[in-house]
């Protein structure tokens, strides 16, 4: 903690949440023991997070694809979901909840619960606490990409006019900055259809710590790791030196 540079903490970080099953799997414990472990680790990474002075975490909680996973799973989740929204995190750390991906698949308890949450949240200042439900980067974009293609039809866009900027603005994340750092837990070395626009020139982070295990010291590592990388956005080494003096 100490070896931080407290001027470079990133302003947004990204966190694939993976290990839950292998972690109560390796215990002969249910999946689902895993998934209410991970929660807990989501509440101390929130508040170290909100510490920290981070401004945006972003968190994959459930993709599109999690939805082909066993019934009784997919409900446990569902349930664990709404448990977890009755949490007074949010409101002790002053954090604002928000959600992206595909609302509509919810069941209607959760996409409620959840929607009330936010609304109670909206003007909470500290940080953002953006949950990814339903979400897959695939869908987002073609989304995105719908509504350009209808705004064109009705002539409320030309062609010339779309550019990344315009792009970007149709996004589930149009008002937040884009992550600096993704951080992978488990030990897999792939995104899984997260944030692919957004994390073009994110740094990446993978470990193998399972994420009921990964701890507020291995959040600390990962941000360590970030500072201690020079990100050049296509510049030479030289020249982002050089800028750096200025």
């Amino acid at each position: 903690m100490n070896k931080l540079d407290k001027n470079r903490i990133p302003r947004h970080i990204a966190i694939i949440m993976d290990g839950n099953g292998r972690w109560a799997t390796e215990r002969n414990q249910p999946r689902a023991v895993g998934h209410q472990a991970g929660v807990e680790t989501v509440r101390k990474i929130t508040a170290e997070c909100v510490r920290l002075g981070v401004k945006y975490l972003t968190l994959y909680t459930f993709s599109t694809e999690n939805w082909n996973r066993p019934a009784e799973e997919v409900a446990a989740l569902m349930g664990l979901m709404l448990e977890s929204l009755k949490d007074d995190l949010l409101m002790k750390n002053n954090v604002r909840l928000e959600v992206i991906g595909d609302m509509e698949r919810l069941p209607k308890e959760v996409r409620e619960a959840t929607l009330k949450v936010v609304d109670e949240t909206k003007n909470n200042s500290n940080m953002s606490l953006v949950l990814a439900l339903s979400y897959s980067s695939k869908w987002e974009i073609t989304e995105a990409v719908k509504q350009i293609a209808r705004e064109t039809r009705d002539q409320q866009l030309t062609v010339a006019e779309i550019d990344e900027e315009l792009v970007s603005k149709r996004l589930a994340t149009a008002d937040m900055p884009d992550p600096e750092l993704l951080i992978r837990t488990g030990g897999e070395l792939r995104i899984s259809n997260f944030l692919l626009w957004q994390i073009a020139y994110s740094e990446l982070y993978f470990c193998n710590t399972y994420w009921p295990d990964f701890s507020e010291e291995h959040l600390h590592e990962a941000i360590a790791n970030y500072q201690s990388r020079q990100r050049r956005f296509g510049k030479t080494e030289a020249q982002v030196e050089e800028e750096s003096k200025k």
